[in-house]
């Protein structure tokens, strides 16, 4: 799939909006980067599929707005000596 971009992106999108992943959380389960991810459902998949395209983007915004409250919990926990949700 690396040598096909648009499939890539529109997978990444699917993944992406049915298990509402983050960025880093789809370029680990595809072994892929994050910049390459991201350039996928931002760039190309603006061109390829515009409905698509709005549905990642309302996805990666909640994630955005959410991602302090993911770093506390993971920083609390790494100094409870526990594993993060």
């Amino acid at each position: 799939m690396k040598g096909m971009p648009e499939e890539r992106a529109t997978q990444l999108a699917l993944y992406i909006i049915e298990n509402n992943a983050t960025v880093r959380a789809a370029a680990k389960q595809f072994d892929i980067s994050k910049s390459t991810v991201h350039k996928d459902v931002t760039g190309r998949l603006r061109n390829i599929n515009k409905s698509l395209y709005e549905q990642v983007r309302r996805v990666l915004a909640q994630n955005k707005s959410e991602r302090h409250l993911r770093g506390g919990a993971a920083t609390r926990e790494k100094y409870r000596g526990g594993k993060p949700d």
